[in-house]
């Protein structure tokens, strides 16, 4: 009797086992399709594809060798310089150093004119010395002495932007410009120094170093003398 149960078992387990592998791997006769899935994701990997851009360039470079096998090259763009073209330097570097020198001292003579021209000193509350008749109590009243610390910086912005006037009232020019930002960025420099924490000024003061320069980029390509005037007046290092 345990002879026959034991083989029993062995039967009905060996018969359970070939069920389980049977439905785990399925054979080609169940599944007739994964064959041929197989080999299509074999033919898509080997597939490759090509954007309309691709093509668009394969096109023109066909074309441009096809013109080029006639002896037609396409047009070259103003101001072209071949890569072959010799570097020369018709100027040697003692007279260019020499011309410099030349033009920082015309500079400063200009500069110096326009300094010695006395005018009337700045007053508080826009009043013109020139223009109005005042006692001499009423002139210490108005006096930039006893102005706040806004009046005075105004009155530097003025003052600097005077020398470099190209006209009677411009405040419009690019080294007019230059200097308003520059009486700026020192106020806020100075502001900073007391108040190192002031994450919101150090922003701003960051956003005018970048507006000055690309006020001074555009100088040198476009005004390169008056851009050599307000570097050197100003001791920037651009």
């Amino acid at each position: 009797l345990w002879i026959m149960l034991s083989s029993l078992l062995a039967r009905r387990a060996s018969a359970s086992l070939h069920a389980v592998k049977s439905f785990i791997a399925p054979t080609s006769s169940v599944f007739p399709c994964t064959s041929g899935l197989q080999v299509s994701n074999q033919q898509h990997q080997q597939v490759r594809w090509v954007t309309k851009k691709r093509q668009h360039r394969q096109l023109k470079r066909q074309r441009k060798a096809v013109l080029a096998a006639k002896g037609i090259f396409p047009p070259k763009p103003n101001n072209y310089i071949p890569k072959d073209t010799p570097v020369l330097n018709a100027v040697s570097r003692a007279e260019r150093d020499e011309e410099s020198k030349r033009q920082d001292e015309i500079a400063a003579k200009e500069l110096q004119s326009k300094m010695e021209i006395v005018k009337a000193p700045l007053m508080r509350f826009g009043f013109n010395g020139e223009a109005l008749k005042m006692s001499d109590r009423v002139r210490k009243l108005f006096d930039l002495h006893n102005g706040n610390q806004k009046e005075v910086v105004k009155a530097q912005k003025q003052r600097g932007m005077e020398l470099f006037q190209l006209r009677e009232g411009d405040t419009g020019s690019s080294a007019v410009q230059v200097i308003a930002l520059t009486t700026r960025i020192q106020q806020i420099q100075t502001h900073l120094r007391q108040h190192k924490k002031d994450k919101h000024s150090k922003r701003g003061l960051d956003a005018l170093y970048v507006r000055r320069r690309k006020l001074l980029d555009y100088m040198e390509r476009k005004e390169f003398d008056s851009y050599r005037k307000v570097v050197k007046t100003l001791g920037l290092i651009h």
